[in-house]
């Protein structure tokens, strides 16, 4: 798809800004407060830019963008899981909001209120055509890493970087 390693290594970083500044966009803008699985898809997003900057500072890395295709995969995997936690497959993490048990006290109940995420993992914020938004994470996440996967296989090396 995308022969040259530099150009390559743009277009994963416009690829992953875009990504990040939807996740923002219907955060600030939309008004949908992330839960903490939401803030934990965003990470391996941005560990793709700074991978895929580095790659394009450097005239075209083959072995950064491989890392950058990782990290999608890895994104990947955490909105897998989001994807099942708000299914109900499995439950979250502790952090999700989940309660486990009546506090015995009122300071322990204030405890378990401090505790407890103010987004829920398990309850679908948004969605399109059914799909939630980690749904979505999860498919550009895939391809994404798809599409790096196989232009890396067909790339040359940039002529800066030859």
């Amino acid at each position: 798809m995308f022969s040259d390693l530099r150009a390559l290594s743009l277009l994963t970083l416009v690829f992953a800004v875009a990504v990040l500044a939807a996740a923002f966009g219907f955060q600030h803008i939309g008004g949908l407060d992330p839960c903490v699985l939401c803030i934990y898809q965003r990470w391996p997003w941005v560990a793709v830019i700074a991978l895929a900057a580095l790659s394009f500072a450097l005239g075209g890395s083959r072995a950064l963008l491989a890392l950058a295709g990782l990290a999608m995969i890895a994104g990947a995997g955490i909105a897998g899981f989001h994807v099942g936690v708000e299914q109900h497959w499995w439950a979250g993490t502790s952090e999700c909001g989940a309660q486990s048990g009546a506090p015995q006290t009122v300071e322990a109940l204030k405890q378990q209120l401090l505790a407890t995420a103010v987004t829920r993992c398990d309850e679908i914020a948004w969605s399109l055509f059914g799909i939630s938004m980690a749904g979505y994470n999860l498919i550009l996440s895939l391809a994404g890493a798809v599409v790096l996967a196989w232009s890396l296989t067909h790339a040359r090396a940039s002529p800066r970087s030859a």
